[in-house]
């Protein structure tokens, strides 16, 4: 069985920074509002890593995004049972390929994996930054611990985005959800030509959310194999932008 090759956009943008400053007999800084920051945490596929996947940023060229962090963390190596023991960048193990609905999981590895994103959004909500205005999103393997990250994180964030990913635990984690954790967004982008996640994966995945009373979109773009798209992240900018708080 071959091993999975991830695609990376592969491309950057310079972007320059211009202040302007008005003349002051007492000059005073203002320090922007900390509520007013957003976050956007991106969980890479198997195999893959976090700089790898940084130029996704410049998708992102809207005014709106100005006050935005981002972060992209690089998986620990793991010997991966779905390519014969090798060792790779892998958030959790993976028992197959190709993922199917039906796949089985190991639900152990994820909830550890849950564990680091969580912490991860914790060091930024204690930074200040506004729940709300943080974003979850990942692609493959990534996507799915987007899915189980953002279900299980206690509080109401701005949203997660699941790229080609799949539903990684039964529904019987669903009564750990929390009523707020019910209130968060979910955006599930998924190729229809897709040979490495199945699409049926990705279609078992809203249903398994509305059984916990999340909203989730589903949006399928025929011909698309195991990959990102430009009009996914374009897509993905507009749905970020409608639902970033404001700082007042």
């Amino acid at each position: 069985m071959k091993s999975i090759l991830l695609f990376a956009v592969t491309f950057g943008l310079t972007i320059s920074f211009v202040l302007l400053n008005s003349p002051s007999p007492t000059p005073t800084k203002t320090k922007p509002d900390p509520m007013a920051r957003s976050f956007v945490l991106w969980l890479h596929g198997l195999g893959d890593s976090g700089p790898a996947n940084e130029p996704i940023k410049t998708f992102f060229a809207s005014p709106d995004f100005s006050n935005t962090s981002w972060s992209f963390p690089s998986a620990p190596s793991n010997p991966v049972t779905c390519n014969y023991g090798a060792v790779m960048p892998s958030w959790f193990d993976i028992h197959e390929i190709p993922v199917t609905a039906n796949s089985p999981n190991d639900e152990s590895s994820v909830l550890k994996a849950v564990q680091k994103v969580h912490a991860t959004i914790d060091k930024e909500i204690a930074a200040g930054t506004n729940p709300k205005n943080i974003f979850v999103c990942g692609f493959s393997q990534g996507g799915a611990l987007t899915l189980a990250s953002v279900l299980l994180y206690p509080q109401t964030l701005g949203g997660g985005v699941v790229f080609s990913g799949w539903v990684p635990f039964s529904s019987s984690i669903l009564e750990r959800v929390t009523p707020d954790a019910k209130k968060t967004p979910f955006l599930w982008y998924h190729g229809m030509a897709d040979r490495t996640v199945l699409f049926e994966a990705g279609q078992a995945g809203p249903p398994f959310l509305e059984k916990a009373g999340v909203k989730c979109e589903f949006k399928a773009y025929p011909g698309l194999a195991h990959s990102i798209s430009d009009a996914e992240l374009f897509d993905l900018e507009a749905w970020i932008s409608s639902h970033l708080q404001s700082s007042s």
